[in-house]
């Protein structure tokens, strides 16, 4: 009795020492982890191999459950929220996501990798000294070598696959593959039921997931447990109230974006800079709600399943559409604040081409926004590339007079003949009775808007007005007063200087009349009387201003002539009642007999003079005539 007594004292006493050497190398071995990670804190998962991969996934794994149970739990926070994130950020390296659109990633992601652990925490794994490790494998399927096919591992008895990244950032990983990540859910749902082969921190993680909210930090576990049982029933894989508080999150953020939209437009119209500033409140908006929106459903609700990757591709698509709405807008309101400063008409070409220079800005950016958010979303780029170019050259066989026009456009901006406001003559018309001629209201990209002065509004395309003759009357530096005075023939020469020298005066005196000398000469002999013409420049380019200086000029010409004694000539007919007295005989028989004597001495000027005449006669004549008065210079 007593050996028996000392054996099983002896038991105990080594039990005991045994227990406390496990104790203490487990103690040691916490340690060193905890030194480990202090001192290595960018130590990279080992996913060098099937094997590296389980471990570090289920050693991860088990440290995100460890963190929900033990902080998360009664207490959640801010800052144990980011460590679940990066904890989850480390499990999500171990899928490949290259098939999954970005902008699902995270979703898929964080499901893909909740339900993988509950499936391989259920199902019996191979012994590890079974389960590949690195040196199982060739150099063959890293980058780079000539060999492509990548290795791969399928769990026993399962399509659950780990496969070696060929290429990319994590080239020569084993990582779960693409198919495993997609079928993920459908695997849980056939092991749901099986009980765990492992021990785990947290379980029915998956399940408590739906009802739960295991991310956020508003509200703790503890407080949604206690909630009514209806309100965290399921409902197409989401707990109930997670639906209230999504329907309530979207009521509030569609009246918020209805509330500034409606504000915003109150009382405006048209495409003035202000408008344009005040139609950017709308996209701003969005641009602003919509990730907080996001951000809500993804962090504080944990939403899950095709719910979770729907808000998130909804809050994608709408914050892209945002920006481009905004490159639109934002486009056309700066070229709008260009066009409002006084140098620049509202309906120049100058305008309307920084209209066109912005929305051509505008359009580039939506495009850029609209391939980027569609590689988000998985659409090929390729595709959307071909089909835009198809298009385009469908559009360009149908706008063929459209591009046309504003090749014309560009013309007509290059060198500039005409400008809003300008009163010009354009065209060659066949009928000399209807001139085309009016002021500028409108250069457009497609047209050109002229009212004539008749008040008519006539609209020519650009391509036929830029091939125009067009004579440009407002950028004229002064108008040509030009008129010609017919006076009664009774006028004698003493008469028709004195018109002509006081005329001169009249116009030398004139402010608005610019030159040095104004012209008024003796024309000639006219049907009905003697033609004074008068050539003056006047110093204006405005039509209107023109014709008061012009009627100035004629009145001042009417009392001219007036005090001269002589009067405006008239087409008529006078009919003399008198005896013809016949020609002079006595000056007829001197003009002949000059004549003979010119024949007779070979000195007869025709069919012109001699040279020694001409020399004899040149500038024998008093011009300037005496009394003028550069006859005494």
């Amino acid at each position: 009795m007593e050996i028996h007594a000392f054996q099983t004292a002896l038991r105990d006493t080594l039990t005991f020492g045994a227990r406390l050497c496990i104790i203490f190398m487990l103690c040691c071995t916490n340690a060193s982890t905890v030194a480990g990670t202090a001192v290595y804190p960018l130590e990279p998962m080992d996913l060098s191999s099937p094997r590296a991969t389980l471990k570090s996934f289920f050693s991860t794994g088990d440290a995100l459950l460890r963190l929900v149970q033990q902080e998360h739990w009664d207490a959640p926070s801010h800052s144990v929220a980011k460590r679940i994130r990066q904890a989850e950020s480390q499990l999500e390296r171990t899928l490949n996501l290259s098939q999954v659109p970005p902008a699902a990633r995270f979703d898929v992601s964080r499901d893909a990798m909740v339900y993988l652990y509950e499936v391989l925490s259920r199902i019996d794994l191979p012994p590890e000294q079974k389960i590949p490790n690195a040196t199982a494998y060739s150099e063959s399927g890293k980058k780079g070598q000539p060999d492509a096919k990548s290795p791969s591992w399928a769990v026993p008895h399962t399509e659950i696959t780990l496969t070696r990244v060929a290429d990319g950032p994590q080239a020569g990983q084993f990582l779960f593959s693409p198919a495993t990540v997609k079928r993920a859910a459908e695997f849980y749902e056939k092991t749901r039921a099986l009980p765990y082969r492992r021990d785990v921190p947290l379980k029915n993680y998956a399940e408590m997931r739906h009802y739960l909210s295991l991310n956020g930090w508003m509200i703790s576990s503890r407080t949604i447990e206690r909630f009514p049982g209806w309100l965290k029933q399921r409902v197409f894989s989401q707990a109930v109230w997670k639906w209230i508080v999504l329907a309530l999150l979207s009521v509030l953020y569609l009246g918020a974006v209805y509330g500034v939209h409606h504000v915003s437009r109150r009382g405006l119209s048209g495409h003035a800079f202000r408008v344009r500033l005040h139609r950017l409140a709308t996209p701003v908006t969005l641009l602003l709600l919509t990730p907080a929106l996001a951000a809500l459903a993804d962090q504080q609700l944990t939403l899950t399943g095709r719910v979770s990757e729907s808000v998130a591709l909804f809050a994608e698509a709408v914050t892209y559409f945002s920006l481009a709405w905004i490159a639109w807008t934002g486009t056309m309101a700066i070229a709008e604040a260009v066009i409002s400063s006084p140098r620049i008409g509202d309906q120049s070409l100058d305008a309307h081409l920084l209209r066109l220079a912005a929305r051509t800005i505008g359009i580039a950016a939506v495009l850029g926004i609209v391939f980027y958010v569609s590689s988000q979303l998985g659409a090929p780029l390729y595709s959307l590339v071909a089909g835009i170019g198809v298009g385009g050259i469908a559009i360009a066989f149908a706008a063929q007079n459209s591009i046309e026009n504003f090749i014309g456009s560009l013309n007509l901006f290059a060198d500039r003949p005409v400008r809003v406001g300008d009163f010009c003559r354009y065209g060659e018309d066949p009928n000399p009775q209807w001139q085309r001629i009016g002021t500028v209201e409108s250069i457009g990209l497609r047209s050109t808007r002229i009212r004539g002065i008749d008040h008519t509004v006539t609209t020519i395309p650009n391509a036929e007005f830029s091939k125009m003759h067009i004579v440009n009357f407002t950028r004229r530096k002064c108008m040509l007063l030009l008129t010609v005075l017919g006076l009664r023939y009774e006028t004698t020469d003493d008469q028709l200087r004195y018109v002509l020298a006081d005329l001169r005066d009249m116009l030398l005196a004139h402010p608005r009349i610019p030159n040095e000398e104004p012209e008024v000469r003796f024309r000639g002999f006219g049907e009905s009387g003697l033609l004074v013409e008068i050539r003056a420049d006047v110093d204006t380019s405005d039509r209107a201003e023109f014709r008061t200086i012009r009627e100035d000029v004629f009145l001042r010409a009417m009392k001219i002539i007036k005090d001269a004694g002589t009067g405006f000539a008239f087409p008529s007919r006078t009919i003399y009642h008198s005896r013809d007295n016949g020609l002079d005989p006595i000056l007829s028989r001197e003009a002949e007999a000059q004549v003979r004597a010119w024949a007779s001495a070979h000195q007869l000027p025709f069919p012109r003079f001699s040279g020694e005449y001409r020399k004899k006669v040149r500038n024998t004549l008093d011009y300037p005539p005496e009394g003028s008065p550069d006859a005494s210079e």
